[in-house]
């Protein structure tokens, strides 16, 4: 059925490749019209017989998400359980959020998959009953997800996007050194940005450098808010914000055309136009949630008692667009040596 503002798809975008081995000679089946079948080896122990039914709310499409979702698929095929999978997706809208997690609860899933933080939040909302992981969530505890990041206490757990920011301060400071006003550009009604900017504020007091908040509440202003850095700042700092992540390219049509260097919190972003990140891994996310899930489902794994995992900057990418560097006029020759990936050609 089709739903303003929600899109429902077989797998998100950059799974087709994974869709098409783990439909192939399967067909299609599932709760309804859209869902999948997928199955590992079917000699795995972790079948049992059962077929599983996944359900999976993203909250909006773009490159970090998308990856994550992939991940997560990933790791279930790995496992060798047989499911079915009911993929939506909210496109950034809130209500959507709660309607397909009460969907999803009333489909009798298994479990539920919530990709960024106002996707767990509605799904949370929803039930207390049906297991939850959660995944590109930057803090759990203080997005008011759990009772603890060690000690979850409820049905939600999941793998975190905490970004390592100090780093990418400090890669700013790299690449723009001569940097004294930073803007901060995120959007008001994410929790997750709000907690990355704080750190960011931190530790640009400990360097001494000044800022300023640039935020948006939504896409349609991300334009109009970019050109208002212009001739303000002498850098941008724009951390895994769902909202602008997904306006990427308008952002950087304004910031590459003006000299105006961005530094991002993930890789996705750095493709669309910004200059550089040390970026989570997003697939290596989203697996890592669905060996949570998989546990969860064949193991009688209790939510309440899986800690929220991580990664370190240790296992973060370093990413640089070399056609951004040309446009802005900054020197990224530092970050080829030390091993940083060019992504302007992805």
């Amino acid at each position: 059925m089709e739903r303003m503002n929600m899109t429902r798809r077989t797998f998100a975008r950059g799974v087709a490749g994974a869709a098409t081995v783990v439909l192939g000679g399967l067909g299609l089946a599932g709760c309804s019209n859209g869902d999948s079948a997928g199955s590992g080896s079917t000699s795995s122990s972790a079948n049992s017989g059962k077929t599983y039914k996944i359900g999976v709310l993203q909250l909006t499409e773009h490159n970090a998400l998308d990856a994550a979702n992939k991940g997560f698929v990933e790791a279930l095929d790995d496992s060798g359980i047989s499911y079915t999978i009911d993929q939506e997706n909210a496109q950034n809208d809130q209500s959507a959020c709660q309607t397909i997690a009460q969907k999803l609860v009333n489909d009798g899933c298994d479990l539920i998959l919530a990709i960024a933080t106002p996707a767990a939040q509605a799904v949370a909302g929803a039930t207390t009953d049906i297991p939850i992981v959660g995944t590109a969530i930057t803090d759990f505890a203080a997005s008011g997800l759990v009772d603890s990041n060690d000690a979850p206490g409820g049905n939600l757990t999941g793998s975190s996007d905490m970004n390592p920011v100090a780093d990418q301060i400090d890669l700013l400071q790299e690449l723009v050194p001569d940097a004294k006003t930073v803007g901060l550009l995120y959007c008001t009604a994410e929790s997750n940005s709000k907690v990355q900017i704080d750190m960011a504020k931190k530790e640009l007091d400990k360097v001494g450098l000044s800022y300023t908040d640039y935020t948006v509440s939504s896409s349609n202003e991300i334009q109009q808010v970019a050109e208002s850095m212009i001739g303000k700042v002498d850098a941008v700092y724009a951390p895994t914000d769902n909202t602008i992540a997904a306006g990427m390219t308008t952002v950087s049509m304004v910031t590459n055309q003006n000299k105006l260097p961005v530094i991002c919190g993930e890789v996705g972003m750095v493709e669309n136009g910004g200059l550089a990140s040390l970026s989570i891994n997003y697939e290596e996310l989203g697996k890592r949630a669905g060996e949570m899930a998989v546990k969860i489902l064949t193991e009688d794994a209790d939510p309440a008692t899986m800690p929220i995992e991580t990664m370190s900057a240790d296992e973060c990418d370093l990413v640089y667009n070399k056609k951004t560097a040309d446009e802005v006029g900054v020197d990224v020759s530092s970050l080829a040596s030390d091993g940083g990936t060019d992504v302007s050609a992805a």
